[in-house]
């Protein structure tokens, strides 16, 4: 059954996280989701919990109430409006995906060369999605530690990531020490996937930190898809290096 409540307090993506984090932790709470905007939070419970529970589980400066109850023969409706909202807002993740494979083409059109490809879309990849990271440092560091490890387990890691990806972005088109960046982004970028593959298969909702928080994206497939390809590119690239 899903349960709609208004939570009031939540003024930037790191209190959505903190809330969202804390009603996860409960039984028979399956998925959480969260507008921001409205202040609204839908739960898609297996069994009901009581507004004290929930009140309960909150840091004390949010504040929770009942907004609306709907019945199970809803849910199906519900997911097919949640499936549309969930591609419009994959959208500029897709659109930035272009724009990187698009700019690679370009710059290797004269003379085209598969691993220098490759080279500098991991590098230019690295550039962007470390400026949306850069916009809202506190905000992507709360959210990255929801599924991301050692993020979670290290804070401090949230807040460097950024900087990782930055250095690894202008080692990529510099061509300097291509071994090393190779190995580290296999490395960040597992951690990253095993976190993200965890959450996708607990069927948690919850907002992915992969172009900060400016832009609002769901976590989904697509995010391990990203990581994915990016991986796979890091192995192909080290296998040449060393053959």
């Amino acid at each position: 059954m899903i349960h709609t409540y208004t939570v009031t307090g939540m003024t930037c993506n790191g209190c959505k996280a903190s809330v969202e984090k804390a009603l996860n932790t409960l039984k028979n709470v399956e998925v959480v989701s969260i507008d921001l905007e409205t202040a609204e939070v839908k739960l898609d419970l297996t069994a009901d919990v009581s507004t004290e529970i929930l009140k309960q589980a909150l840091p004390s400066k949010y504040s929770l109430s009942v907004k609306e109850s709907k019945p199970l023969s809803n849910t199906f409706s519900e997911e097919n409006t949640d499936n549309n909202n969930e591609l419009r807002q994959l959208f500029p993740l897709f659109l930035i995906f272009g724009y990187l494979l698009a700019a690679s083409i370009l710059i290797n059109f004269n003379m085209f060369n598969l691993e220098n490809f490759m080279l500098d879309f991991m590098g230019l990849f690295y550039i962007v999605f470390s400026f949306f990271k850069f916009l809202d440092l506190n905000g992507f560091k709360e959210s990255f530690k929801m599924y991301d490890p050692l993020a979670n387990k290290q804070p401090a890691y949230g807040w460097v990531y950024p900087f990782i990806e930055l250095l690894l972005g202008v080692m990529f088109l510099m061509r300097v020490q291509l071994p090393l960046a190779l190995i580290a982004t296999i490395i960040i970028l597992g951690i990253t996937t095993f976190g993200v593959t965890k959450t996708l298969l607990n069927k948690k909702s919850i907002q992915c930190a992969c172009l900060g928080t400016a832009l609002k994206l769901p976590m989904t497939k697509a995010t391990f898809i990203e990581n994915s390809i990016m991986i796979i590119m890091a192995i192909i690239m080290l296998f040449k290096t060393y053959n």
